[in-house]
């Protein structure tokens, strides 16, 4: 995989994005993504929300839909509060299934309403940007999921992640510790 090499510096990485998505370089994104049509902007742990702060102030709410996973999980559980005690006492041996069920499952999970809030996003000719992705960490759904689903696969336009993680190498840490997948992604950092 081929990393895009830019300043830290989170203005630029906005002007870096906004030109990836504004110039028509979906061929770009691509082919440097394996196939894939998502990037992955790396930034500091520790650095999230000032880069947070500065796509929201940046990144034209006309062009851009900001979905933040932190807010969308108290959606969810919100939206579900009466089938959450029975989902957790029957799957207390299997919690992650409440994030994301196996695809044979016909059940209610975190992945599907992130993934429905993609498509509405995409739906409205919104590029998607999802930010607070260690929200993630533990529950069973990783990047790859989302880079690699058929909506975000086929959509006109990509799919941005705001990825807290350090690059060591040719490795990347999510949240400074996991390892992540570098595939079907083109990657700012």
């Amino acid at each position: 995989m081929k990393f895009m090499k830019l300043s830290q510096n989170p203005e630029n990485i906005v002007a870096q994005l906004e030109q990836l998505v504004n110039s028509n370089k979906h061929a770009e994104i691509r082919l440097n993504a394996n196939g894939g049509n998502s990037i992955l902007v790396l930034c500091p742990p520790l650095e999230e929300a000032n880069f947070i702060a500065v796509f929201e102030k940046s990144l034209c709410k006309d062009t851009y839909q900001i979905i933040n996973l932190n807010d969308l999980l108290i959606s969810f559980m919100d939206d579900n509060k009466e089938d959450m005690v029975e989902l957790f006492e029957l799957l207390s041996s299997s919690i992650y299934q409440i994030f994301k069920a196996s695809e044979e499952e016909e059940t209610i999970d975190f992945f599907s309403f992130i993934m429905n809030t993609i498509h509405k996003s995409i739906e409205q000719g919104k590029v998607p940007v999802i930010v607070r992705t260690g929200t993630l960490y533990g529950s069973g759904i990783d990047s790859i999921h989302l880079m690699e689903n058929q909506t975000v696969m086929r959509s006109p336009v990509p799919l941005i992640i705001l990825y807290p993680a350090k690059r060591e190498g040719e490795n990347i840490l999510f949240l400074s510790t996991r390892p992540a997948s570098k595939y079907r992604c083109m990657i700012l950092n």
